[in-house]
């Protein structure tokens, strides 16, 4: 079985789910192929979720050319330093770039801002903090372009979408000072049962991925169980992140039923019970 092989479908689900956060501009299926197989296992909805401002335009169109689709805009946390700082040698997804300063930030939060304003955009994100690939020098251009997507998420009435890696103080620290949107979600959620508790408090949802699947990852699943259902959602953060038994291998919106499932076996509950709590929350979340 080969690693690049894409997994089976899995049984469908006999109640309609959405997957929260997705990247099917990254993902070898057409955007027509990625949905058929999505609705084949009754996952008839997903939010596309833009990293850049080129990815962004290309969320809110696909949008707007499929009912099935919602799109989130933004510039991801580790854009903002390539931005500001540039970036020499590039990544395998990324062409190097030269440094544009402040000013060039600025021009790219703006086409975000006048993205965030279409109808068929549902979410400013992922936006807020990465310390994972973000040295010191980065930090700052970091936490200015997050606080200019809260801004730009209460001021168009859209959900804010967080990414928070090895910086979860920090962003809580930035949602409580610059004031939360009234919808925010931490996507692929990665803090402690003891920040879920935090999380709770303030009313943000906790969006749950393929990884609450692995041997290690107890402290997710402790986190899950004591996560109130009213506030949970399932995603794939496709193609990364694909849940065991397929680890390694590419993630789809058609995995959606795997996570599902081991999530409804930490909560306690069956999995219809779950699939309709889920879809309802994504359907508050994003306000569709």
């Amino acid at each position: 079985m080969s690693r690049t092989e894409a997994p089976p479908l899995p049984e469908p689900l006999r109640v309609p789910v959405a997957d929260s956060h997705t990247h099917l501009d990254m993902q070898d299926a057409t955007v027509e192929e990625a949905l058929a197989r999505a609705a084949a296992v009754n996952v008839t909805t997903v939010v596309q979720v833009g990293c850049d401002v080129a990815g962004s335009r290309w969320a809110a169109e696909t949008a707007a050319a499929h009912p099935a689709v919602h799109a989130s805009v933004a510039l991801h946390p580790n854009e903002a330093p390539r931005i500001v700082h540039g970036d020499p040698d590039g990544t395998a997804r990324q062409e190097a770039r030269e440094p544009g300063g402040k000013a060039a930030l600025e021009e790219a939060l703006a086409e975000i801002d006048a993205l965030a304003a279409l109808d068929h955009v549902r979410g400013v994100g992922e936006t807020g903090l990465d310390f994972f690939r973000t040295g010191p020098e980065g930090i700052a251009a970091q936490e200015e372009s997050f606080r200019a997507h809260i801004e730009i998420a209460k001021r168009h009435g859209k959900a804010l979408v967080i990414h928070d890696r090895d910086a979860h103080a920090d962003v809580l620290r930035v949602l409580l000072d610059a004031g939360a949107p009234e919808r925010t979600v931490f996507h692929c959620y990665s803090g402690d049962a003891e920040m879920a508790e935090v999380c709770a408090r303030a009313g943000y949802f906790m969006s749950f991925a393929g990884n609450v699947t692995f041997k290690n990852a107890q402290p997710l699943r402790d986190a899950l169980a004591v996560a109130p259902m009213e506030l949970v959602l399932v995603e794939t953060d496709a193609p990364f992140l694909t849940p065991a038994p397929y680890r390694g291998r590419p993630n789809a919106p058609y995995l959606i039923p795997v996570t599902l499932r081991a999530m409804a076996e930490v909560k306690g509950v069956d999995e219809d019970t779950l699939a309709a709590a889920i879809y309802d929350n994504t359907a508050r979340a994003f306000d569709f």
